[in-house]
């Protein structure tokens, strides 16, 4: 058994694409990697069949270090120090900072989320023409609703394989309330920090939550590494950039929403609580990811439309940033347009080169399905989720904001009864909670903070 998205040989194909994207060169890296027998592709699965010899394997540690220590022509447009990224965007508290949280929107938040997240788990890693086949099977395309397995052909079956992890628990004949997921996860990880530690926390004490009650195996990508290198004795935030090609993935955007929570209608404040969070694991457009959403959520629950979240979302993030560029883009692409599959095109010609966890993509999705769905929760997760890429995470961030802009009370029945108000995860402390109860933690938290 291998260990997946940590062993150097695995790592410097992610490197190179990432150091390509960078505009880092690295030319001479590659053609050593090469020749010595490297494979110079990414790895789809996070690890190779298997180890690479010693020799290998001491070659792709160096190569990852050589990467680490070049250049960026984006060092100056897209610093990762909060100074630096708040000098390039005058981001400051909102006018409606302080404003008492909504109890109904904040339940909302999380159902929605929730909801989201689990419409999209079943097809996490399926392309989008496969979820679309998989859809047409079954004579349920558009996607309006759960996913099944019901009257699906076994070749189309074979050719696009649910999420072995998910699908027990994510389809529409098996829902039994919330199974765990890691975008759900990280909400209750950091609910937990702030009940804690309050809005005075620090990146260690982030450091701290995840050793104390997340197992290495229930972290991914960007979070592994960062992981494996507090466990390597490198402190924050030196552990997001140590061998860390994964840093300007969607790790960090999902686990903002609750530093958007508890600052309703403070944008600025919910984005400095999420880069604290961030600085962690990612550097740059991953940590944007992070503030953006966090902006957003916070907007969202004071805001009456999307365009005003949008706006606070990007009020938080460098404006030459190609994170800012990805919003504008899917902003564009979807206003005014009422065929959601020319927006994903538009997006795929754009982004579809970058790996299907990467920030950049997943983002413009999002800000696209947000455009398009308008507030509505139904027409906004079903839309992100059948574009997609990283379909949980997704349809979790986007069903957090379309959540919290309608409130819980307005819900759609259809999303919000399978749930039976009940989550299940590993996490002490919160197994078979209510998103009521969550709720409440969330707005006491927030009147704490106010």
């Amino acid at each position: 058994m291998r260990l997946t998205w940590v062993q150097p040989e695995d790592l410097v194909g992610h490197a190179l694409a990432q150091a390509a994207e960078d505009g880092v060169d690295v030319a001479d890296l590659r053609e050593r990697w090469v020749e010595a027998g490297g494979d110079p592709a990414p790895a789809p699965s996070g690890a190779s069949d298997r180890p690479a010899p010693p020799p290998l394997r001491a070659l792709a540690g160096q190569v990852l270090d050589e990467i680490d220590a070049r250049p960026s022509r984006y060092d100056e447009t897209e610093p990762t120090d909060l100074a630096a990224i708040t000098a390039l965007t005058g981001a400051a508290p909102g006018p409606a900072a302080g404003t008492p949280p909504s109890f109904d929107r904040v339940h909302g938040a999380w159902l929605g989320r929730a909801a989201g997240c689990l419409l999209g788990k079943p097809v996490e890693k399926i392309p989008r023409r496969g979820i679309r086949e998989i859809l047409e099977a079954t004579g349920r395309w558009p996607l309006a609703g759960w996913f099944t397995a019901r009257g699906l052909p076994d070749d189309v079956a074979a050719r696009w394989p649910w999420n072995r992890r998910s699908a027990p628990t994510s389809l529409a004949e098996n829902i039994d309330g919330m199974p765990e997921d890691d975008d759900l996860n990280f909400p209750l990880l950091n609910l937990a920090l702030l009940e804690d530690r309050g809005a005075a926390f620090a990146t260690d004490d982030v450091a701290q939550s995840w050793l104390s009650a997340l197992p290495a195996g229930r972290v991914f990508t960007a979070e592994r590494v960062a992981y494996r290198n507090l466990l390597l004795g490198h402190l924050p935030p030196v552990t997001a950039r140590v061998r860390n090609p994964f840093r300007d993935w969607i790790g960090a955007q999902i686990r903002g929403d609750v530093f958007g929570w508890v600052s309703p209608g403070d944008p600025a404040r919910a984005a400095e609580l999420a880069w604290r969070d961030a600085v962690l694991s990612h550097t740059r457009n991953g940590v944007y990811g992070e503030m953006f959403v966090a902006a957003a959520c916070s907007a969202a629950l004071v805001a009456s439309s999307v365009d005003e979240v949008l706006d606070a979302g990007l009020s938080v993030v460098p404006r030459a940033s190609r994170y800012a560029e990805a919003v504008r883009f899917a902003r564009s692409a979807a206003s005014g347009e009422p065929d959601w599959e020319a927006v994903v095109d538009r997006i795929e010609q754009r982004y579809g080169h970058l790996h299907w966890v990467h920030v950049l993509n997943n983002a413009a999705l999002v800000v696209a399905a947000l455009v398009y769905g308008d507030g509505d929760l139904e027409r906004t997760i079903t839309a992100v989720v059948a574009g997609g890429w990283d379909t949980d995470s997704n349809g979790a961030t986007a069903g957090s904001v379309a959540g919290a802009l309608t409130g819980a009370a307005a819900l759609p029945a259809r999303w919000v009864e399978p749930l039976h108000n009940r989550l299940t995860t590993s996490l002490s402390g919160f197994d078979g909670i209510g998103f009521d109860e969550l709720a409440r933690r969330t707005v006491k938290v927030a009147e704490v903070l106010a």
